[in-house]
């Protein structure tokens, strides 16, 4: 797309390609031999239809082109470069008496403009700018396209408006350090999707530490986190670092938080408060610099009106909240789960002679309400793998368990309903209806998520 030119270093440096537009040719031969003289490959034209079907080439890297011509003025020009390639800088010429035109050429996406004389320097310099505004939008456009590819890779499928919203947030926050909370039912990923934030992220050289709430007694969770000194109980034979320590400069992952202990929650506030860890036994605190996120299907909420979470300690977990829809709201996405999930079964069972789910069995699927959530999905098809005995698979080899459910709808039947009973209706049917996202719905609603989920929860006739 561009030439070269040697510097006397001998490294080979890019010249920029630049399409020079003016109806006088020498006005146009002017500008492009200054350009080339500081280190541009500048092509003067002075037909405006000549430049346009040179504009839709994508060879060059900007243009330079002046407002008034005949037959194409530069803001028709501008239309047309923009069209061919949208992330190529235009720059365009006027006189002082066509100001007010040039300031519409920058509301239609014209770079900059420069008022005629203008000193070639000046040019160069914008010049120089946009080329690199232009570069760098285009390096976004690639890392955004690559961690899409990446996610995809990981086992994200996001083409359901509820997983692109999740897509964009780990891309915005993916790159920092701050606390990250992932709600969402069990087996919707939310694993999967703390290993991603810590993948695409700066820390993802470091290590990522998972850490499950509910797997282990409340005095052996306390070592495991902030380790412990020699003799602080009974087999503590030795000094052992915590998982906290072991995460340093990576992620520490702390599954199914909503049921840790209260004397547990106190002493995770202390440090993500003080970002310092102190051992069990040991009155020497250690700097502690683990980015952390929590996961939980519990609603927070209704855990700290009940008296078992502690709600200075949501706070400080609720910097950057990130829902998981359920898989029965983003059922758009089943198809490429499934594809997904049969390419990386296959894998590990080379030996099964199962191929594909045929329409009919992709229908039986895309009907069913998937309590179980994509774990559900994933299980079902490693199943039909290892004890498919056909390379298609049909509604009937499905089990018997995948009957469809129905989506919550607005039924008021014939009776009339108590004004309670509606709202409960349609508080339920509006959750449905946004994918089952309770912040969205909330706002929604005009309520705040603790009256929510009291509506959500509430039993009919209540």
């Amino acid at each position: 797309m561009t030439k070269t030119t040697k510097r006397e270093t001998g490294t080979r440096l890019p010249r920029p390609l630049v399409l020079v537009v003016d109806d006088q040719m020498p006005m146009a031969e002017m500008v492009a031999d200054g350009l080339s003289e500081r280190g541009y490959d500048a092509t003067p034209v002075a037909s405006s239809v000549e430049a346009a079907k040179l504009a839709q080439e994508d060879r060059f890297d900007a243009v330079v082109a002046d407002l008034r011509m005949p037959e194409l003025d530069g803001i028709g020009l501008l239309e047309i470069s923009r069209r061919a390639a949208p992330e190529r800088p235009v720059i365009i010429m006027t006189a002082y008496s066509a100001v007010d035109s040039a300031v519409e050429s920058i509301r239609r996406g014209a770079y900059h403009y420069l008022t005629k004389p203008f000193k070639m320097d000046e040019l160069a310099l914008f010049l120089g700018r946009a080329l690199d505004d232009a570069r760098l939008r285009r390096e976004t456009v690639s890392l955004r396209r690559a961690l899409k590819e990446r996610f995809s890779s990981d086992g994200f499928v996001a083409k359901s408006d509820g997983m692109r919203i999740v897509t964009d947030l780990v891309e915005r926050v993916a790159d920092t350090s701050v606390p990250v909370l992932i709600v969402g039912e069990t087996g919707t990923g939310k694993g999967l999707l703390a290993r991603a934030l810590h993948s695409h992220g700066g820390r993802s050289s470091s290590p990522f530490v998972t850490v499950n709430c509910t797997a282990l007694p409340e005095a052996l969770l306390e070592s495991e986190l902030f380790g412990h000194a020699k003799g602080a109980f009974t087999g503590a034979v030795s000094q052992r670092a915590g998982l906290f320590e072991e995460a340093s400069d990576g992620t520490i992952f702390l599954d199914e938080i909503g049921d840790l202990s209260p004397a547990l929650q106190a002493k995770l506030l202390d440090v993500l408060e003080r970002s310092v860890v102190r051992a069990v036994g040991s009155n020497k605190e250690r700097a502690m610099n683990a980015r952390v996120v929590a996961a939980t299907h519990r609603n927070l909420r209704d855990r700290i009106a009940s008296g078992h979470f502690r709600e200075d300690l949501l706070y400080r977990l609720d910097v950057v909240t990130i829902e998981l829809p359920p898989l029965r709201h983003r059922r758009e996405d089943v198809p490429a789960l499934l594809e997904t999930f049969l390419r990386q079964s296959l894998a590990r069972h080379p030996g099964s002679v199962v191929e594909r789910f045929s329409p009919s069995a992709m229908a039986r699927l895309l009907d069913y309400g998937w309590p179980g959530n994509v774990r559900e999905l994933e299980h079902l098809v490693e199943r039909t793998v290892l004890l498919g005995n056909k390379s298609v698979v049909e509604a009937a080899d499905l089990p018997l368990s995948l009957a469809a459910t129905a989506t919550p709808t607005l039924d008021f039947g014939q009776a009339v309903l108590p004004l309670r009973e509606m709202q409960r209706q349609y508080v339920a049917w509006a959750h449905d209806k946004l994918g089952a996202r309770k912040m969205l719905t909330a706002e929604a609603l005009g309520i705040d998520d603790k009256t929510l989920s009291r509506w959500l929860t509430r039993e009919p006739g209540q």
